[in-house]
């Protein structure tokens, strides 16, 4: 009676085993960590800010009132919801409301605004990065071109500024803004308190500029 025998697999084929499972193991734990990083930008608001200005260092914040500009006053229903939005903002750095009927200590102006530009691979001589074109290689060395769809792109640029004036002296004391990019415009209006809040983030302080600050968008 013949016995069975168990083959067993060469060494090199267990080892090449082996590094397979092992490269895909790292493989995997590399794509889980992208996974991760990608959900944090997502729940992350990250501006540019500037501030700058001659705020006395021992002089508190004190109270505040709205001034509006022309085009502001023409806007009444626009601007108080930008005022709204503005108002977390200056209350965590120290502002109150000035009481009917009083004068405030400062006058704050808020503006707003969105800038869109619009980019095309075609503005590239030679398309790439646009899956329009390539350079061939060998003998015949040139550019090569190959036929594909079109795809244009848009980046905002959104835009808040503070402005806090001394109301007695009408003296400007700190300016401050903050600027977020992105390829999708932003319109809901806790991203504009975010970014009021970011604005205010080292006041009194002066810093570099621009300075990078993120928030948390939860």
């Amino acid at each position: 009676m013949r016995s069975a025998t168990q083959h067993q697999p060469p060494l090199a084929t267990q080892q090449s085993r082996r590094s397979h499972l092992r490269n895909w193991a790292l493989t995997g734990g590399a794509v889980a960590l992208l996974g991760l990083t990608g959900c944090a930008a997502m729940n992350t608001l990250t501006l540019d800010v500037s501030s700058f200005g001659e705020w006395p260092a021992d002089r508190k914040p004190g109270t505040y009132a709205f001034e509006r500009l022309p085009s502001q006053q023409a806007r009444a229903k626009e601007t108080a919801q930008l005022e709204d939005t503005a108002r977390p903002a200056l209350a965590k750095a120290g502002f109150v409301p000035v009481a009917e009927g009083q004068l405030p200590d400062v006058l704050v102006q808020v503006g707003s605004r969105i800038g869109r530009a619009d980019y095309s691979p075609w503005d590239d001589p030679l398309w790439f990065g646009g899956a329009f074109g390539s350079y061939r290689r060998g003998p015949w060395i040139g550019p090569r071109w190959g036929i594909s769809w079109r795809h244009d792109f848009s980046r905002y640029e959104h835009q808040v500024a503070l402005l806090l004036r001394d109301r007695a002296s009408g003296k400007p004391l700190y300016e401050t803004r903050a600027v977020h990019e992105s390829s999708t415009e932003l319109t809901s209006l806790k991203t504009l308190e975010l970014m009021f809040q970011a604005s205010l983030t080292d006041f009194p302080r002066l810093g570099l500029n621009p300075r990078t600050i993120s928030l948390p968008l939860s």
